[in-house]
């Protein structure tokens, strides 16, 4: 008798046969790729024994150099060496401006969407680099582990948007990685510290990266990973200290110019004494080396710690406000994840914060990637057991355009994903035939404060009287946090759809301001959205009313009516155009109640008219 083999969905039929599966920590300064092997999750090595792979492309020679060997050409060749391409992703020209300029890179001109670079292989855009240093990753792990890669989870920060996660998506596509899912970087931390100590409880992810950072609040209990909050500043991390290092030396030495190579080479420098500063009170930097006739500095951790002073408060009001949106006033223990952690005044800082002694047991450059390791060998049904969920939360709310320039919320921030939901709308004009669908991100009331994701149109609505229709939209956002929204009228069943895939994202202010707008102007939000929906109600009464007069005025009205009807349209006309709430929604109720009879002779006119020729009988067997 033939026996049949089965297996779960995802899982290999061929016992013990495990699939080649990886985590990926592509960071702003450094990626490394773990895997888990003999039910051990490891970050794999190169062959000169690294463990870390910088994240820096040159593009000088015919073929891009990747990791140590393009930074040791940051100095000699500015342009042609990306370095932090981690906070351009996503990101357009004018949002990237700014950061381009500091990092002495030539923005290709006249490019749309998306920022890109000039080097001499020619324009080189932040996917295209990002893809470079995934595809170095990828062939690590292949030689590793002798084969091709079946499944990668690549790490994101919690804060990137639509658009960044899609890019990161976009780059590993081209780096031949078939990815299983984006996992927010303080999440994959959790994952790797959970399973680790098994603790339980509610837990603070601190990760502050190179680049970027980012503060979850989650919720551990037998291998459920909940977040309950999350937020951060996809603009600070250590190379925000490095520059106030290389800034300091600058001034301190009295240098009053300084060449692109020669700035790549301090910041290095800055770099390599922040790391001594961990272990050493002090620390001498040759400015010498790098611009002639400079002066040698010696920076104390004293010195230091006020230069960064500023930068640890920011990462704290980020922690304070999740605390605020968990609804939490303490947890019962804090992770630290990040190179930038090691910084002693940001764990003295983080431990007076939380009140509690911050835990280091796994090396915070590794545990990001450690834990999408474990997501990934999961994913890949490698573990049978599935011993592990994530409920991963979005972190700003998603919403659409309505009436009067308001956002209807559809989704709110820290709604647990992957989630779909579903909303009811309506048409505002008699006849209208399509829709336009305007969907939006953040937390303000008004569209004009918010960030615009996509545009489409739901065409074939069937004309009818307007608020008739039933348009269905639907919000559907998947595990790796990507949007898809449709439209579907009831009737016709027309409808449409668009997947968010703007080719640019918000800018490092418009991330980390969009959540501190909210609050901050909270109460001129609710007033504004008030006098919009007043005026709403009020200009749709007025429309109502002008086509009615125009269609029965002369008929159902004497003179006397119409003029005083009109007196009241055209007193609500100039009231609407003003900021007076009460007084719009009194003169709206006045003039809904002195046209109530004008409203009813019209349904008797509309009865009357249906009832034409129609005897009684007809009626008593239409009953029947």
């Amino acid at each position: 008798m033939a026996l049949l083999q089965i297996a779960e969905p995802g899982q290999s039929p061929v016992p013990h046969q495990a699939k080649r599966a990886v985590g990926i920590d592509l960071g702003t300064t450094n990626s490394l790729v773990a895997t888990v092997r003999g039910g051990r999750a490891e970050a794999l090595r190169d062959i000169e024994g690294h463990v870390m792979l910088p994240s820096v492309v040159n593009y000088t020679g015919a073929t891009p150099l990747v990791g140590a060997a393009a930074q040791a050409l940051a100095s000699v060749h500015p342009a042609d060496t990306l370095v932090s391409v981690k906070r351009f992703m996503g990101r357009g020209r004018e949002d990237a401006l700014a950061d381009a300029e500091r990092s002495h890179y030539q923005l290709a001109a006249g490019d749309e969407g998306m920022v890109s670079f000039e080097t001499s292989a020619g324009v080189v855009s932040p996917v295209q680099a990002s893809a470079e240093i995934l595809t170095a990753l990828r062939q690590r792990a292949e030689e590793t582990l002798g084969g091709s890669i079946e499944g990668a989870v690549i790490t994101v920060p919690a804060y990137f948007d639509e658009p960044q996660r899609q890019a990161t998506k976009d780059a590993a596509t081209l780096a031949g990685l078939p990815v299983l899912r984006l996992l927010n970087e303080p999440t994959a931390a959790a994952v790797a510290y959970g399973l680790d100590s098994r603790e339980e409880g509610v837990i603070a992810v601190y990760d502050l990266g190179g680049g970027t950072f980012d503060i979850s609040i989650l919720r551990l209990h037998r291998g459920v990973f909940e977040v309950l909050a999350t937020g951060g500043d996809t603009a600070l991390g250590g190379d925000d200290f490095d520059a106030a290092i290389a800034q300091w030396a600058i001034t301190e030495a009295g240098i009053t110019e300084i060449e692109a190579g020669q700035h790549r080479a301090l910041h290095s420098l800055a770099r390599a004494a922040k790391e001594q500063l961990s272990v050493a009170d002090s620390v001498v930097l040759p400015l010498g080396d790098i611009v002639p006739g400079a002066s040698s500095l010696t920076l104390r951790r004293s010195e230091f710690e006020t230069l960064i002073q500023t930068l640890v408060k920011r990462t704290l009001r980020a922690c304070r406000r999740c605390l605020r949106d968990a609804d939490l006033d303490e947890v019962e223990n804090v992770v630290m994840v990040g190179g930038s952690t090691r910084v002693p005044m940001v764990r003295e800082a983080v431990g007076e914060f939380f009140s509690r002694e911050p835990l280091i047991d796994i090396d915070p450059d590794k545990v990001v990637a450690i834990g999408a390791a474990i997501q990934a060998d999961i994913l890949a049904g490698n573990r049978p057991e599935g011993d592990l969920l994530l409920l991963d939360v979005l972190p700003l709310s998603l919403g659409l355009e309505t009436m009067g320039g308001l956002v209807e919320k559809i989704i709110p921030r820290n709604t647990t994903i992957p989630v779909t939901r579903a909303q009811d709308f309506t048409t505002f004009k008699d006849g209208q035939t399509a829709l336009a669908i305007h969907i939006v991100q953040g937390e303000r009331e008004m569209v004009a404060d918010s960030r615009s994701l996509a545009r489409f149109e739901l065409r074939g609505i069937p004309p009818m009287v307007a608020g008739a229709a039933r348009i269905q939209v639907t919000f559907q956002v998947d595990a790796d946090g990507l949007l898809n929204v449709s439209a579907r009228e009831e009737t016709t069943g027309a409808q449409s759809s668009v997947t968010v895939k703007p080719s640019f994202g918000l800018s490092d202010e418009q991330i980390t301001g969009m959540l501190k707008a909210s609050f901050t102007n909270a109460s001129e939000d609710k007033s504004a959205r008030q006098l919009a929906e007043q005026r709403l109600d009020a200009q749709q009464l007025l429309d109502g009313l002008e086509a009615a007069l125009a269609a029965d005025g002369t008929e159902l009205l004497d003179e006397a009516e119409c003029q005083a009807l009109h007196a009241l349209m055209h007193e609500l006309t100039e009231q609407v155009a003003g900021t007076d709430v009460p007084g719009i929604r009194k003169l709206t109720e006045e003039l809904g109640r002195a046209s109530e009879s004008f409203a009813a002779r019209r349904m008797d006119k509309s009865i009357k008219r249906a009832l034409a020729g129609v005897s009684l009988e007809q009626l008593d067997e239409e009953e029947q």
